[in-house]
């Protein structure tokens, strides 16, 4: 109930407008966002790669309403890119195809795309297509694999676990040497697309992640230049999961460094530091921007709990 209620205001104007005039909010915020500039964020980042962590970077925003707001998100990235270059920091980005104008123009969203790839390859950085609700799905395929042609070593994607399409979406994609970050799924989908209970995407999630696994290693190299298979990347805060992956890894004599371990800045802390003491790839997405209201609610969503966590640290302080 508190999943539906979170998931629905992160949509909602009107909560929006009146949730972020009070600074508890953005105080509680400030534990998943690393502030509102690039500078902060690359702070976030140069602490995290200290401690044997990697990083994505996320400018948040989402679901613009005008190209002008699309164009500025593509130089916001692109700024990014060199931002992250010229301070030498160990992170890659991540993007989402609603604020390059996914729902204003699908030709505009990939030509805004697509300069964020290009200054991704001179930087010789990575851009990592998230994955929105299934409205988008299909038309985030086709960019994505526009794109993917292009650029095959800059640009790969987030496959969601909740979804019935998954397993085969996973398949396809991996025939075609993509590198992919799968994630549980953090948007409202209706019965017919996705798992309704948890313990159905729980077990869906080890399934696909062990097919990432194994089809990571044995696809070999894309070509004459001798291209190593992409980079698993498993998107999980939960203990059961990232042991069940630790097993299946270890039982199938998958290297640690053959795939990576992903999770959200601010949550889980302790955990990341100490799966990259152990010698796991370790990378946190590291979301920033004036923009972070629907990304707080969605964080919510996830683990209601978090809500009396932050309040009670809140005024611990």
């Amino acid at each position: 109930m508190l999943r539906s209620l979170f998931l629905y205001l992160s949509q909602a104007a009107w909560a929006r407008a009146f949730i972020i005039r009070f600074p508890l909010a953005w105080a509680m915020a400030s534990r998943f966002v690393a502030g509102e500039k690039i500078a902060d964020a690359i702070a976030a980042i140069r602490a995290l790669n200290a401690k044997g962590i990697n990083a994505t970077l996320d400018h948040l925003g989402e679901s613009v309403a005008t190209q002008a707001e699309a164009a500025q998100a593509a130089e916001a990235y692109r700024l990014a890119l060199d931002e992250i270059a010229k301070n030498d920091v160990r992170s890659n980005v991540s993007v989402k195809l609603t604020q390059f104008g996914l729902d204003v123009d699908y030709d505009f969203c990939l030509s805004n795309v697509r300069r964020v790839v290009e200054k991704a390859k001179a930087t010789h950085n990575f851009v990592r297509i998230d994955m929105e609700g299934t409205p988008h799905t299909d038309r985030t395929l086709s960019i994505f694999r526009t794109l993917h042609q292009e650029f095959p070593d800059n640009v790969g994607l987030v496959l969601q676990a909740y979804l019935y399409r998954t397993e085969q979406d996973l398949l396809a994609l991996t025939d075609e040497k993509v590198r992919l970050r799968l994630c549980k799924g953090a948007y409202n989908e209706p019965a017919d697309k996705a798992f309704p209970a948890k313990a159905d995407t729980d077990k869906n999630y080890v399934k696909l992640a062990q097919i990432l696994l194994d089809r990571a290693q044995t696809i070999g190299p894309t070509d004459a230049t001798g291209r190593t298979p992409p980079l698993p990347a498993l998107a999980t805060h939960d203990d059961n999961m990232i042991g069940a992956v630790k097993i299946y890894a270890a039982e199938k004599k998958v290297p640690r460094e053959s795939f990576e371990f992903q999770m959200l800045y601010g949550i889980r802390r302790e955990l990341q530091e100490q799966l990259a003491a152990e010698g796991n790839a370790v990378r946190v997405y590291v979301p920033y921007g004036t923009q972070w209201y629907p990304y707080f609610m969605r964080r919510l969503a996830e683990r209601p709990a978090n809500v009396w966590f932050l309040i009670s640290n809140f005024f611990r302080r």
